[in-house]
């Protein structure tokens, strides 16, 4: 049966991304004693290591095959169309990243900057996700990642395990950014203003909808393919690094999106930044460079119908929380956000979405102050 929110799974759905973050972000576990075997490793990594340490962790499970798409994305083919303005080319390409994909996660620290610097381990990861459309209008795209996974060991497919996942805003000529700025902290900071003519922003949030990063950028449109690439951006370390370093603070980089015929890309180029405890560069800052690929291959024939219910029944609780967080951001000269007494701010919002649902008879405002009332909780 297709997993999906309901009273009976209600304490078992809001854990979902929790548990979710363990199998797709755990590293994998080995005695020294074990033989690498037939492992897959980086083809471009580090040559001459002969250890296990190169080995890549990440996600340990596998999922039944999927099946590609083998017809040319429409999307892409969308942004070719002869005789539409750069903006609305500019709109064509964002739009072609809605849609089912399969996933693929690769991270690599490529240089070191200290004395005696070893490569952290590689990661690897996957998912099967949907990319749905939540808002389009002329200036405005927004944008919803929902994983939806199965999972096969040996002749047994369980699942699907849905998770509400990452959401990104893209605004056009928007003239401030919420920009990170090191120790949970965010701050409005102007778009330099020889800058803000054709560009956009893209405004990334978390799976509880607050803030994670945003920058801006151009779109350029070659022959067959359309990419955006930001300015220099400061992001809080993703969970992929959060649950197992702790020797830096920040990571400031250059993201890519690139639409392709079969998808898109994602590229970052990371350096891992050292701060003080004012939040400012330490003396030597710069800890390592990181490449990042992630890739959106479009797939057909998925089983995407347990992230069409939840989406459907959930619609209206978080399109609430993330008005609310869009009065918090607005209203705030600066954002901080903390831990609260108890479970983390995904949790209570997951658990939320299952409670306050039920409610709908209940005016927005009296949803949205109560929404407001637990993320107050979680600001400094």
């Amino acid at each position: 049966m297709p997993f999906t929110p309901n009273a009976e799974n209600r304490k078992r759905f809001c854990l979902v991304p929790l548990v979710a973050a363990i199998v797709f972000l755990a590293p994998f576990a080995f005695s020294e004693e074990e033989s690498c075997g037939d492992h897959r490793q980086f083809t471009f990594s580090w040559q001459f290591s002969t250890e296990c340490t190169m080995r890549p962790r990440g996600g340990t499970t596998t999922g039944p095959s999927v099946t590609l798409d083998e017809n040319i994305h429409k999307g892409w083919l969308a942004i070719q169309e002869d005789g539409i303005s750069k903006v609305e080319k500019d709109r064509r390409a964002i739009l072609a990243m809605a849609g089912p994909y399969r996933t693929s996660f690769d991270f690599l620290e490529v240089a070191g900057y200290s004395v005696g610097f070893e490569p952290a381990q590689p990661y690897q990861s996957w998912a099967t996700e949907f990319v749905y459309l939540l808002e389009n209008t002329p200036e405005f795209i927004s944008l919803q990642h929902v994983i939806v996974m199965f999972f096969q060991e040996g002749e047994v497919v369980s699942g699907p395990v849905v998770m509400k996942h990452w959401r990104q805003d893209w605004r056009y000529e928007k003239p401030a950014v919420l920009a990170y700025v090191g120790a949970n902290k965010w701050e409005h900071q102007k778009v330099p203003e020889e800058q803000l003519s054709g560009s956009w922003s893209q405004a990334v949030f978390q799976v509880d909808d607050s803030p994670r990063y945003e920058s801006w950028g151009r779109w350029q449109h070659n022959a067959n393919f359309s990419v955006w690439e930001s300015a220099d951006t400061w992001r809080p370390l993703p969970r992929r690094e959060s649950s197992v370093r702790d020797d830096y603070h920040v990571l400031e980089g250059v993201n890519r999106h690139t639409i392709l015929p079969n998808g898109w890309l994602h590229e970052e180029t990371n350096y891992k930044l050292v701060l003080d405890e004012q939040s400012r560069r330490s003396s030597k800052p710069y800890l390592a460079k990181e490449l990042g690929v992630n890739r959106y291959e479009l797939i057909v024939d998925h089983d995407f119908s347990a992230g069409d219910t939840y989406m459907d029944k959930t619609a209206t609780f978080w399109a609430d929380v993330r008005a609310v967080w869009s009065e918090v951001i607005s209203e705030a000269e600066s954002l901080e956000l903390k831990q609260g007494g108890g479970a983390p701010l995904f949790v209570v919002l997951f658990e939320a979405a299952e409670t306050l649902n039920q409610n709908l008879d209940e005016s927005a405002a009296k949803r949205r102050a109560r929404i407001r009332e637990i993320i107050k909780e979680y600001l400094d």
